[in-house]
């Protein structure tokens, strides 16, 4: 897609309903390397054994509304 050179349309498609674009390029690209992927270390972090280890929390107290505040207090 960037050697054909429609990137630049594209962009000028996606972004005409946020701000009409005109006459848009694309000058210079970085590849960036993607990170290993280490599924054992995933399923580490993931592990389902089947128990809770969360626990309960008390309910929030409802506070009362100040007349004319707008629900702020």
């Amino acid at each position: 897609a960037l050697i054909a050179g429609t990137t630049g349309e594209e962009i000028e498609r996606e972004a005409s309903s946020i701000f009409p674009i005109k006459d848009c390029y694309i000058r210079k690209v970085k590849v960036i390397k993607k990170p290993k992927f280490d599924v054992t270390a995933l399923m580490e972090w993931h592990n389902d054994d089947g128990q809770d280890v969360g626990a309960n929390v008390a309910p929030a107290v409802a506070s009362e509304n100040v007349a004319g505040a707008g629900g702020r207090l």
